[in-house]
């Protein structure tokens, strides 16, 4: 049985993109679309089982009727080559307030055939060509949709988090204890775990959001857990196994590092816990790139602009989303060409940004020690050798030296 596992889709983000002159939407949306239609191309290609998507959709709960097509359209495709699609809700797919519909809820109001919405915290059964098998549904859960728990609205924000960390955590086990050992299960889930690492490095424990150890997920009645909501892949534990898929598309320059991509999984529902778990692999997609690049100039560059051009030949800067960051002296600003600099770039998908660091200078301190009887003229040429300058300029303001003497001594 073949699995595919994938979250985080976001259609509906524009960061970084242009509006297409023919469909007026963002140039950004087709990057989705494509790394989405590179993952349904694979599950109609290689004939997986089930697709999962665990959570996150949209970009917006309310996205607009071109997002909602488009992700129809790509939802239809893998329901008529006879693929079972299971849809969690995320955070940004579900509402502020318990009551108003998700986007989400058209397929089960349309009846489309199979594809099955996790709007709930429950059991789902689904058939798939290989025989059925059991998911342990964990859609994102706000504090309206534990109504019937003891939160209150008098508690801080930590407390709300540890009273519905407490709930999910009891109502996981309870859902795992009523599988049917003998079928597959795959618990899918839309949260943050106390473990998982963002794209920034960070540990999820500087959230707001409330935290599931991954020990209460890693329960071995579970083939697998499939969760999404954190944009980077990783993995937190091996048997089950407990993957963040990670998001299809870089969102931002936090995420210029991570690899995007989908899970696919291939289980034996013929063996017992622990042992069905046949094949795992990280299959990435085209995503679009994001790039960063740095310069340094120093202060005796005498072709800054030059330093930056070369530095920019060293990238691969096509068809990618570019920032440069230099460092420089104010100084020195003044010899670089942004005009010279953008046509070096011109390549680029996108140049989000042309920063300018500039640094605090110093100045100059002279390191000669100085008899009292040293001339004027003397100290202006020790002092113009520690300058950047060339010998014309040099000899310019030395000359003007002699003559402002010359006329301090006439004057006298």
């Amino acid at each position: 049985m073949k699995i595919l596992h994938t979250a985080d889709i976001h259609i509906g983000v524009e960061n970084y993109g242009k509006i297409d002159p023919e469909t007026r939407t963002s140039t950004r949306l087709s990057d989705f679309l494509r790394s989405f239609d590179e993952i349904v191309s694979f599950a109609i290609q290689e004939t997986v089982d089930l697709v999962i998507i665990a959570g996150d959709a949209y970009k917006s709960r309310n996205p607009s009727q071109t997002h909602q097509r488009e992700f129809a359209k790509r939802i239809s495709k893998l329901s008529t080559n006879n693929i079972p699609v299971f849809i969690l809700i995320g955070n940004h797919d579900s509402p502020n307030i318990p009551g108003p519909a998700t986007a989400l809820e058209i397929f089960p109001t349309l009846d489309v055939e199979k594809v099955t919405i996790g709007d709930q915290l429950s059991n789902y059964d689904i058939s798939t060509k290989s025989g059925p098998i059991q998911i342990v549904s964990v859609p994102w859960i706000r504090k309206g949709d534990l109504s019937d728990s003891k939160i209150s609205t008098t508690q801080t924000i930590e407390e709300i988090n540890e009273e519905i960390q407490k709930i999910i955590i009891y109502r996981i086990s309870e859902l795992v204890d009523s599988l049917d050992p003998k079928l597959p299960a795959i618990l899918v889930g839309h949260l943050s775990t106390e473990s998982a690492i963002t794209s920034s490095e960070k540990s999820m424990m500087l959230s707001k959001d409330y935290l599931i150890p991954t020990q209460n997920l890693a329960l071995p009645k579970l083939d697998y857990v499939a969760l999404g909501h954190i944009h980077r892949h990783q993995q937190l534990n091996q048997n089950p196994r407990v993957v963040y898929s990670g998001s299809i598309e870089r969102i931002d320059f936090g995420e210029e590092n991570d690899t995007k991509g989908f899970c696919l999984l291939e289980i034996d529902p013929t063996k017992s816990w622990g042992q069905r778990e046949v094949e795992f692999q990280f299959i990435p997609v085209n995503s679009r790139k994001f790039k960063t690049i740095k310069v340094e100039i120093d202060n005796q560059d005498l072709e800054p602009t030059q330093t930056i051009l070369d530095e920019i030949t060293r990238h691969e800067i096509k068809d990618s989303i570019i920032q440069l960051i230099i460092e420089m002296s104010a100084s020195q600003s003044k010899n670089v060409f942004d005009n010279e600099i953008r046509k070096a770039l011109s390549e680029a998908y996108l140049i989000a940004a042309v920063k300018r660091n500039i640094r605090a200078e110093t100045q100059p301190r002279l390191d000669t020690n100085f008899s009292d009887n040293i001339s004027p003229i003397e100290v202006l040429k020790e002092y113009l050798n520690h300058r950047d300058l060339d010998d014309t300029k040099k000899n310019a303001i030395i000359d003007k030296g002699y003559d402002l003497i010359n006329q301090i001594n006439e004057e006298s």
